[in-house]
């Protein structure tokens, strides 16, 4: 596998102010990350598919990770660390932003649920390796994307597993994702740069340079009526499960 450089700065300081910023209002689901809220039923959707395809006998269990550890990179303020937790997981939740890893700690401390988190680069954190790894509407905002991926295959246990989700860099999430979205105040203007969108076909090469091999990807697709759903339209946004090879 190839490794990354531990000094390797991934995490953009601008993205991270951006993202810092919002900290406050993260848990609000008509606030600024109203988007985070829509979308994360289908997320965790797909992770517990995810899940009970890579453990078997887990798909009738009400807490499918009891016993195993997970790691969310990019946690902000915890929408996908408290569910992990509740599945039984042993959870660590990393990000770049001080004011988020704050505020995602003492929403789990009001919930009662015991959540490590964390603050600062992946590559700086010693943390060990996890059964289970997220990495969720992340890639698309760090600079070096070979360096960030090996990094986080360096965080996946020999039978772990990745789930990652992105969006895809097509004309359609152009104009929706970036143009209607942030017009509208669907996500904070500023939120996303269109060009450092990766496509699923770059991402696949580039997990395979890191020693991690595709198992399912969906879309995450928008139709009304519907809403947000696991779909096989992959023009906006996509998900995908790996391990290593």
């Amino acid at each position: 596998m190839t490794k990354a450089n531990v000094t390797s700065v991934t995490i953009r300081p601008e993205e991270a102010e951006h993202f810092a910023s919002l900290a406050r209002d993260w848990w609000n689901p008509k606030g600024p990350m109203a988007s985070l809220h829509q979308v994360n039923p289908v997320r965790l959707q797909f992770i517990r598919g995810a899940i009970d395809t890579h453990w078997s006998g887990s798909a009738n269990s009400a807490k499918p990770l009891l016993g195993k550890s997970a790691l969310d990179i990019g946690c902000g303020a915890g929408l996908v660390c408290e569910p992990m937790a509740r599945l039984g997981a042993a959870v660590t939740g990393v990000d770049a932003a001080a004011e988020n890893v704050s505020a995602a700690a003492a929403h789990a401390e009001a919930v009662g649920l015991d959540i490590r988190y964390m603050a600062g680069e992946l590559a700086g954190l010693d943390i060990g390796q996890f059964d289970l790894v997220n990495c969720l509407e992340v890639v698309e905002h760090v600079a070096d994307k070979p360096a960030f991926l090996a990094n986080v295959a360096d965080r996946i246990a020999p039978r772990g597993l990745l789930v990652m989700s992105t969006p895809n860099r097509t004309a359609a999430s152009r104009l929706l994702l970036v143009g209607a979205a942030e017009a509208i105040g669907y996500v904070p203007k500023g939120t996303h740069d269109w060009s450092e969108f990766i496509t699923p076909e770059e991402l696949a090469d580039l997990l395979s340079d890191v020693g991690l091999e595709l198992i399912d990807q969906q879309g995450i697709a928008y139709r009304p009526g519907k809403g947000l759903h696991l779909s096989d339209d992959e023009a906006l946004n996509y998900i995908l499960s790996a391990r290593r090879t």
